[in-house]
């Protein structure tokens, strides 16, 4: 397993991304449907290769048209959605957040059912957020260096199983 699993992910989408600018760019214009269908595409042509699902999301429609943020924020990592627990006590995992992101509420979500989760919620403008699940990561937020330090320690520490379980 590689250290920094989260970051070889996100290089490689960048990678499939720079690749496909060009058409990113032209099919915009006309077609901005189909450059979120070819994207999420490319992002999970990309998670296969690491055994998850990687998906881009647009929560504000307009931001289809920063071609600039294309696998820059607004990810999901699904590992395995029926997952209902972590594998590691929820309060480690609040721990490294609340060490890591100094600008941060870090509670506890999706309490329910007996689910677990923990969201960060960032103090910026727009509320930014991370929220993680026993099988699965939101990162409705930028991904800045903070960020891709504690996604790397969630593939390492907390969806490390997904390695020997191949889809």
């Amino acid at each position: 397993m590689r250290m920094d699993e989260f970051t070889s992910l996100v290089t490689d989408l960048a990678n499939n991304i720079s690749n496909n600018m060009e058409f990113f760019k032209s099919a915009l214009i006309k077609k901005p449907t189909l450059v979120y269908y070819k994207l999420n595409e490319l992002s999970n042509f990309v998670g296969s290769r690491y055994n998850v699902k990687l998906e881009i999301h647009f929560p504000n429609s307009n931001k289809i048209y920063n071609t600039d943020d294309y696998g820059k924020e607004n990810l999901s990592i699904i590992i395995d959605k029926f997952r209902k627990v972590f594998p590691i006590p929820r309060e480690q995992i609040k721990q490294e957040a609340a060490n890591l992101f100094k600008n941060a509420m870090v509670i506890d979500g999706y309490m329910y059912e007996g689910k677990e989760g923990v969201k960060i919620v960032f103090d910026d403008q727009v509320k930014s957020r991370i929220e993680i699940l026993p099988g699965s990561v939101h990162l409705w937020v930028r991904i800045d260096e903070d960020v891709e330090k504690f996604c790397n320690w969630l593939m390492r520490y907390v969806y490390t199983d997904r390695l020997y379980n191949k889809k």
